[in-house]
């Protein structure tokens, strides 16, 4: 695969690339939507990934071109980088990587660069394409100017630049692409981030299978209205406990604050939050504020509009998905002789709980998931944002043949439109290692 990527960049730029980044997809294997509200999450890095090939060069351009035919050829001076919320396109993502790091230390004149990316994984899936070539941007910058950091640095530099696309993210997705180890998922914390091993039981194999709906979440605003509901929930549950309320951003500051467990904070919620949707009208009255005050200081750029919040069923997904993370980790660290089963038990509650308190599934996903848990799955889960994407099963090692074959004829070969991409849709993945650049011999 190097090498055709580098023939395919001589025939393109004339000249021969003088290194390669590489950054992986990744897969969530449960806690979904909390790492912005301050959650740990357990990710795993994926084989499939984003790999650029390089050559700076001596004038101010960047020109940016991909091994696939339907994303078009971009070039931009590096001095004046802008990028286009209001249309998601793959080269504003490479832009939000390298205005990161120029940003970061302050480069007043970057190195221009010629660049072609070749990526295998699915877009728009919910494994993490366009925050790995955020990642490989980033690193693909850091190394054409000549400049160092660390993994961690890396990763939060990469989370903070993919929100000039508009998304807000919690970095989940950054970190594991850089923090990924071949052979072991990752318990990733934030504040500060850190990454711990957690090693999967040996006897079953995680199986990714793409419900062909595609989800973008920088062109749909399902995600950054749950990212709200979240901030908002936070606000009203400071407030009830005479915390100051204005300070607090993420659903894990209240519990901090409070020095209470997840139970506890799970228990708050009932008290405290009732399940009919909250109108904008509500929450000012509840927090003392007028509507202009909720707009202008609490609310994202693309949620000034909506009408009504769930804060009850979002705080509810959050906490209780939060305390399934840390069972899912102790359960592999213990390794109890019925863990897969444990696991998966995990796996299916986070997924009932995406659907009716987060509304983050599909009619794609859900009919997805029921036909993964026939044939043979003990758990399966949406990963990612949801809205579309991939869910990601736990199936024994013994049964995963029949698993893909019966998978396939009763979701791919059933509809007309998945038939052609069930090739790259339904694999089996171990967890992979992280980003990494390659030099020219």
């Amino acid at each position: 695969r190097l090498q055709k990527l580098k023939d395919m960049f001589m025939s393109k730029f004339g000249s021969a690339p003088k290194f390669y980044v590489r950054a992986p997809g990744r897969v969530n294997l449960i806690g979904e939507h909390i790492d912005y509200c301050g959650y740990a999450v357990l990710p795993m890095a994926i084989e499939q990934d984003i790999l650029i090939a390089v050559e700076p060069v001596k004038t101010e351009v960047v020109q940016l071109a991909n091994t696939n035919s339907l994303y078009l050829d971009f070039s931009t001076s590096v001095n004046n980088i802008q990028i286009n919320k209001t249309k998601p396109q793959w080269h504003n993502y490479f832009l939000c990587g390298l205005k990161g790091i120029q940003e970061h230390f302050g480069l007043n004149n970057p190195t221009g660069m010629n660049c072609l990316l070749d990526g295998t994984i699915p877009p728009s899936s919910g494994l993490s394409s366009s925050s790995a070539l955020v990642c490989c941007a980033g690193l693909v910058t850091l190394r054409a100017n000549g400049k160092t950091l660390s993994k961690v640095e890396l990763a939060e530099i990469c989370t903070k630049s993919e929100r000039y696309i508009g998304t807000e993210g919690g970095g989940m997705d950054q970190s594991i692409s850089f923090l990924a180890e071949e052979g072991t998922a990752k318990l990733i914390e934030f504040s500060p981030l850190r990454a711990t091993d957690v090693r999967l039981p040996s006897g079953a194999a995680f199986v990714i299978a793409n419900s062909c709906v595609e989800m973008n979440k920088a062109a749909t605003s399902h995600y950054n209205i749950r990212v709200m509901e979240c901030r908002l929930a936070t606000k009203l549950l400071s407030k009830s406990k005479g915390l100051d309320w204005k300070k607090m951003l993420r659903l894990h500051d209240v519990q901090s604050k409070l020095g209470v467990s997840l139970e506890e904070m799970l228990t708050i919620v009932e008290e405290v939050l009732h399940p009919e949707p909250y109108s904008t009208e509500e929450i000012c009255k509840c927090l003392g504020i007028s509507l202009e005050e909720l707009r202008s200081q609490i609310l994202s750029q693309n949620t000034q509009d909506v009408s009504t919040f769930k804060l009850h069923q979002r705080a509810k997904h959050v906490y209780s998905e939060a305390a399934r993370v840390l069972e899912f980790k102790k359960i592999c660290s213990e390794a109890p002789a019925n863990a897969i089963q444990l696991l998966g038990e995990l796996m299916n509650q986070s997924y009932i709980s995406c659907r009716e308190m987060y509304e983050c599934s599909c009619p794609e996903l859900d009919r997805l998931v029921d036909i993964c848990l026939q044939f043979g799955a003990i758990g399966s889960r949406l990963t990612g944002a949801g809205w579309g994407g991939c869910t990601v099963s736990m199936v024994p090692t013994d049964k995963l043949n029949t698993f893909l074959k019966n998978v396939k004829q009763a979701y791919y070969q059933t509809d007309v439109q998945r038939l052609p991409l069930e090739n790259n849709s339904l694999f089996a993945t171990k967890p992979g290692r992280g980003a990494l650049v390659f030099v020219e011999a």
